[in-house]
């Protein structure tokens, strides 16, 4: 998960849904909320809790008593929060094993994965699904007859245009995406033990066969580090021995950090700006970039200049 860094300035969509006019087959949408909680797949801690999102109001200065009950109030909205993660998770996965088969899924069938507790909120998960199915694993979900509230799940070639560099698998980039978010918001190195939970929270154990990524430890392990999108090594002193990951090579030249922040603010339905510290190390990348493109092209012109010369 993409936990807020102590250290940092870190840190959903409004409800879509069956309340969400439109016609027969439209694509279940997001709206942006600022008021919302960041994206359920990428963060456990929270500092708005349900309360406070449906109340808006701001707390007086505590007594003592009052600061037990504030406190008691925080931990009671923690918990609801890790369970709304928790049925998002539950519901994307339901939805993913479902398209294995091709059938459509009724409202119906959703709703058992939510708790009595959540299920004025029904909406709304599924609008974070939504987003989630989208982004991480490359379907769009779509709402097929309104009437009957059933819904289908539809491949896209390209959840992420803007990475054709690395081209192939749409739900296999999801995957490398999300690591390297999760290793940029976290101070571009995590360790091994953090990517693992982060696949749990996402429901995919990371030993065990997953239909759209195979065996995820063996595709990170063999592929993505072979590869030299990521790097794995050992974190030194540590006993226990620890490994980490950091964006390999390969990453660092294909894809950029603001493409990376771009699309972790997607998830939390947030503009990159909102996360200060990484935002001005993206644009301090990008403009790196454009000076070595910049100098590139220069040398090019120049050995083009020096053969033309050569001729007269």
């Amino acid at each position: 998960m993409l936990r807020e860094p102590e250290s940092r300035g870190l840190p959903s969509p409004q409800a879509a849904g069956e309340q969400h006019g439109g016609q027969d087959g439209e694509t279940v949408a997001l709206t942006a909320s600022q008021e919302l909680a960041p994206s359920p797949l990428l963060q456990e801690g929270i500092k708005e809790g349900l309360g406070a999102m449906r109340e808006g109001a701001a707390e007086p200065a505590p007594t003592r008593q009052g600061a037990r009950t504030l406190a008691a109030k925080a931990l009671a909205r923690r918990r609801a929060y890790r369970c709304l993660n928790r049925t998002v998770a539950e519901v994307v996965h339901f939805l993913l094993v479902k398209d294995k088969k091709k059938s459509p899924v009724t409202r119906f069938e959703m709703v058992k994965y939510v708790d009595g507790d959540l299920k004025d909120l029904f909406p709304e998960i599924i609008a974070r699904a939504a987003e989630h199915l989208r982004y991480v694993f490359g379907f769009e979900l779509k709402q097929l007859d309104r009437k009957h509230h059933t819904y289908i799940l539809i491949h896209k070639l390209k959840p992420l245009e803007e990475e054709e560099d690395l081209g192939g698998d749409g739900p296999r980039l999801g995957l490398l995406m999300m690591i390297l978010g999760l290793i940029y918001m976290k101070g571009n190195s995590v360790r091994e033990a953090q990517v693992w939970d982060m696949l749990r929270r996402l429901g995919v154990l990371p030993s065990k066969y997953h239909f759209l990524f195979g065996y995820p430890k063996r595709l990170i392990m063999e592929e993505f580090v072979q590869q030299r999108y990521l790097n794995y090594r050992r974190v030194p002193h540590t006993n226990p021995l620890e490994y980490e990951f950091s964006w390999g090579p390969r990453s660092s030249l294909e894809i950029s950090k603001m493409k990376v922040l771009g699309f972790v603010a997607r998830l939390h339905k947030k503009e990159p700006q909102h996360w200060t510290v990484q935002y001005r190390e993206a644009l301090a990348d990008e403009a790196d970039r454009a000076r070595a493109e910049a100098s590139m092209r220069a040398r090019v012109r120049a050995r083009a200049s020096a053969r033309a010369g050569l001729h007269h």
